[in-house]
């Protein structure tokens, strides 16, 4: 849902850095590998100390990498399968070190093995979306579909929610419940993304074996007619 129109957005608006990376001589894999180690840093060093407002700083700083170098690849003319593999590889890593990073926390001094449950929840079933699209496409289907809670949108709701839980300690009152909220949200909602996305595939499976099927049929009626 946001991919499309959020990606639109910051790619216009961050196409002159990309530009100004590529002047210096900077390539899109280094940029990918920056970005990755920055979010990391932020989300296992601040997160399980419960640091979240600065954690979410930095890691807002580096997630847009993301962004660049793919527009710094299509500046350049040179996208490639390399990029596009290394890409999606350490987005899968990012995003489980920000939420091994909320884990850490409700083991430790979070004290509560609840919300460090949904926490490794939201981990391991947005590896597991990621994983049924890219399965589905690399057996031919399309998974036409849109899921409700997408890597854009999981990363928005966690991070805006564990800023804004981080101001407590600037002695803003009661608002660290917003980021067991949005934790619960990003669970609830990665949940119906994946229901919807296995059952997109079934029937998209379904059909593409009945037209495979009608095909050979076809094919073995045509046989028997040449043969008379």
């Amino acid at each position: 849902m946001l991919n499309k129109y959020a990606r639109a957005f910051f790619t216009r608006v961050l196409t002159p850095f990309a530009a100004f990376l590529i002047r210096r001589g900077v390539s899109p894999d280094t940029v990918t590998l920056i970005g990755t180690a920055g979010v990391i840093a932020g989300a296992l060093v601040f997160y399980p100390r419960g640091e979240f407002f600065w954690g979410t700083v930095v890691i807002t700083l580096f997630v847009f990498s993301d962004l660049v170098d793919g527009n710094m690849a299509r500046q350049l003319g040179r996208s490639s399968r390399w990029g596009a593999f290394l890409d999606s590889t350490l987005d899968r890593v990012a995003d489980g070190a920000i939420f091994g990073g909320f884990a850490l926390w409700y083991a430790g001094s979070g004290n509560d093995n609840v919300l460090c449950a949904v926490s490794i929840f939201c981990l391991a079933s947005g590896q597991v979306v990621s994983y049924t699209k890219a399965r589905g496409e690399s057996i031919g289907l399309p998974v036409a579909v849109n899921g409700l809670v997408e890597r854009a949108e999981r990363l928005v709701i966690s991070l805006v929610a564990a800023g804004f839980a981080g101001l407590h300690k600037f002695g803003v009152p009661g608002i660290q419940v917003l980021l067991p909220i949005a934790l619960w949200i990003v669970a609830v909602g990665s949940l119906i993304t994946l229901i919807q996305r296995v059952v997109t595939v079934r029937r998209e499976s379904a059909e593409a074996d009945a037209v495979v099927a009608a095909d050979r049929g076809g094919n073995t009626s045509q046989g028997s007619e040449k043969a008379k």
